[in-house]
């Protein structure tokens, strides 16, 4: 584990730098940095301002703390609104620097923060300054947010509910908290907040800047990503948005108002790939014309990159149903699919999402195998291979949408190998090791020379006796 020390410790080195050795803040702070990084410390949550020390070996008081002190004052004595204002303002932009100031700020800053919310959380104006202030604070840190701060969160939800400007920041300082924190995350769900989001969705679809926060919180309550946490509830938040907050439905009406909205339509089209978590959701998406209305913004917005990554997102979710991958096909979607990997062949996140959704849409249907090489998706795959021969993701699924084309119909091994496919499935299988089980699979299914190690026999080693 790395070491960490104290901005006061990291100071004091610099001011003993400064009188012992007479050097400049400058020269000061880069030895002080030389000194720590060679004993492995940890810097980043260090301040290594030079314009924060003067010349007669005095360090000033840092911004984001005095600015911290004058809010106290402010708040302690005078309530002026004016001078709580130019403090947040201070604390603000000394937050949005690094992460050194935000650590710097922590918890003292959060307190006096929370504290001037709820003394001015009937004034919007003010609850706007204190947010703002606090999701640039919690950037990066989550576990500053406390069980009070949530409830006053859910209570502001509750009293803005007719103000856009004032929702949207509640709901992105929630989103805030929520990255990388589990608890947090499973906190606001004990407080109802997926239903509360639900509602703020319904009652405010005319509002794409509150429809897009209010896409992402639900997202983030959806995500898997503290690794302080052995298992997480993102399965169980998702059905929970579908089942309690009906929030397919919400969603796909939603998508109607802004076709002709591709920021907007990419947030919904997210949103809908991370619910679709088991398989009656994906059906209930194509039964409410989810898959018309997705294909349909597809092929209207195709030159757009946004729009193209999560259609093919939400496809490739949605492919999970049997019924789904029939629809899509019956309807012209392999040939978009194929249309926008060729139009945007040079974005590798594009030529990674189209081999997914392909090798989704084949997958143990020999049908749409046929359609797919009718319409040289084999051509467009290991195009894909050969200008993204670094991107370890775009190899992997292009080696899985190869495997899933030939498993089942050997018929079309010959004309995938006539395109050099061997050479670069071996390529990809000797530069990335992610992609070793999948090429391999690739490699047999269409015949190829290739060597399949037993990892394990089933044998019991023999126990050493002492």
């Amino acid at each position: 584990m790395a070491k960490v020390i104290t901005q006061q410790t990291f100071d004091d080195v610099v001011r003993e730098n400064m009188s012992e050795f007479d050097m400049s803040p400058e020269e000061a702070v880069a030895d002080a940095v030389q000194q720590f990084e060679s004993q492995g410390v940890n810097l980043l949550n260090i301040v290594k301002d030079a314009g924060l020390y003067s010349g007669d070996n005095e360090s000033m008081e840092h911004p984001v703390l005095a600015a911290m002190n004058r809010l106290k004052i402010s708040l302690d004595n005078t309530d002026n609104e004016d001078e709580i204002k130019s403090s947040l303002k201070t604390i603000k932009t000394e937050c949005e620097i690094d992460l050194a100031r935000r650590c710097m700020a922590g918890k003292k800053a959060y307190e006096l923060l929370m504290r001037s919310l709820q003394q001015n959380k009937q004034n919007a104006t003010m609850v706007n300054e204190n947010l703002l202030v606090l999701i640039a604070l919690t950037d990066g840190q989550p576990d500053l947010l406390d069980y009070p701060g949530m409830n006053l969160c859910v209570e502001l939800l509750d009293i803005y509910n007719q103000n856009a400007e004032v929702l949207e920041l509640v709901i992105r300082f929630i989103k805030t908290t929520c990255i990388r924190h589990e608890d947090n995350r499973q906190a606001f769900v004990k407080l109802k907040l997926i239903n509360k989001l639900s509602e703020i969705l319904e009652k405010n679809k005319n509002n794409g800047c509150v429809v897009k926060e209010t896409c992402a919180a639900l997202r983030t309550l959806t995500l898997d990503d503290d690794i302080r946490v052995p298992f997480g509830q993102a399965h169980e938040h998702a059905k929970m948005i579908v089942t309690e907050g009906n929030a397919l439905k919400t969603i796909l009406d939603i998508c109607k108002v802004y076709s002709s909205d591709p920021d907007v339509l990419s947030e919904l089209f997210a949103t809908i790939s991370k619910l679709v978590v088991r398989d009656e959701f994906c059906k209930a998406v194509m039964d409410m014309g989810g898959l018309e209305l997705i294909f349909g913004a597809f092929q209207q917005s195709i030159n757009d990159k946004g729009i193209v990554k999560q259609a093919l997102g939400v496809t490739k979710a949605l492919a999970g149903n049997d019924n789904v991958k029939i629809a899509v096909v019956n309807s012209g979607g392999i040939d978009v699919i194929l249309a926008a990997m060729t139009k945007h062949q040079a974005n590798a996140k594009i030529a990674e999402l189209g081999c997914a959704t392909i090798a989704a849409i084949v997958l143990r249907n020999p049908s749409h195998c046929d359609k797919t090489i009718e319409s040289n998706g084999h051509h467009v795959i290991l195009q894909a291979m050969k200008i993204h021969r670094i991107e370890a993701g775009v190899q992997k699924q292009a080696c899985m949408a190869i495997r899933n084309l030939v498993a089942r119909t050997r018929e079309h091994c010959a004309a995938i190998l006539e395109l050099g496919a061997e050479t670069l499935i071996n390529e990809a299988r000797r530069c990335h090791k992610s992609c070793a089980d999948d090429s391999k699979a690739a490699l047999r299914d269409l015949g190829c020379q290739v060597d399949l190690q037993e990892l394990w026999k089933g044998e019991k080693p023999g126990l050493a006796q002492e």
